[in-house]
């Protein structure tokens, strides 16, 4: 370990996260990202777009239906675009081991991508990438209506995939595919080492074998997503679920083939 790294390790989250800020604030990469947030920020007021979380049932669902939308995968949501017949609208990855490993198929995407800035080492050369001040790694529990300034991920990225549609205006948003159940069970947030296909995802590949993730806080993730509601509301906006025999109970369900007739 190099003593930068054993000192940042030693450093109290919100320290390291300020720290990061300031670098985000002043390097020109930083700089650049902060500049097209700022010229997206509701952009998309009035318009409706989907996120697709990952969990088995969205490998169910008709994905071609969204030809026409504004769409958002997350962490490797692109081993979906075969399904969709296309490239999501956006992508985003929050999480280090994400980013760390498939860092390449990351920068490869053809989309927009929102990733950490933290990350930014691992994506020298990724093309159309808009780099987040955050995610910030404490326990205090908040919504982000400004990306320019942090992030709280949530314990999920589908929740920080809210917040980015939150600031461009979406004012609905449609979940599909967050399952919110996991076969493997274990201590929330432990990182773990995938000794095989993966059942927890929409395909065996997505954390296969060799892989290292992080187990689900899905009580984190369920506050988080009682603020997005919240904030939603409170704007006059809406999130609906229309994934298939979800076990989250926070929005609204909607039958997913429905929002497409008429």
């Amino acid at each position: 370990m190099s003593a930068r790294q054993f000192s940042r390790e030693k450093l109290p989250p919100r320290l390291v996260h300020l720290a990061a800020c300031v670098n985000w604030w002043l390097a020109p990469r930083g700089r650049r990202s902060r500049r097209r947030l700022q010229a997206m920020r509701d952009r998309y007021r009035g318009q409706r777009c989907f996120i697709l979380g990952n969990g088995p049932s969205i490998s169910r669902m008709d994905l071609s239906l969204l030809a026409d939308e504004i769409t958002f995968t997350l962490n490797r949501g692109y081993l979906l675009f075969d399904l969709m017949g296309g490239p999501s609208t956006f992508h985003v990855a929050v999480n280090a081991l994400v980013v760390e490993q498939w860092a390449d198929e990351l920068a490869a995407l053809p989309n927009t991508k929102f990733l950490p800035w933290s990350r930014r080492h691992w994506l020298k050369s990724a093309p159309d990438v808009i780099y987040l001040a955050g995610p910030i790694r404490d326990r205090t529990p908040r919504f982000s209506v400004d990306l320019t300034r942090d992030l709280w991920p949530g314990a999920t990225v589908t929740y920080a995939a809210l917040q980015i549609a939150y600031y461009l205006g979406f004012t609905q948003v449609v979940l599909i595919g967050v399952d919110h159940r996991f076969q493997t069970q274990g201590p929330p947030n432990q990182t773990v080492l995938s000794q095989g296909e993966d059942p927890n995802h929409f395909d065996p590949r997505y954390f296969g074998p060799g892989a290292r993730w992080q187990l689900p806080d899905l009580e984190t993730s369920e506050l988080a997503y009682m603020l997005a509601r919240y904030y939603f509301t409170r704007a006059g906006r809406e999130v609906l679920d229309a994934t298939l025999d979800g076990a989250l109970q926070v929005f609204p369900k909607v039958n997913y083939e429905s929002l497409f007739q008429g």
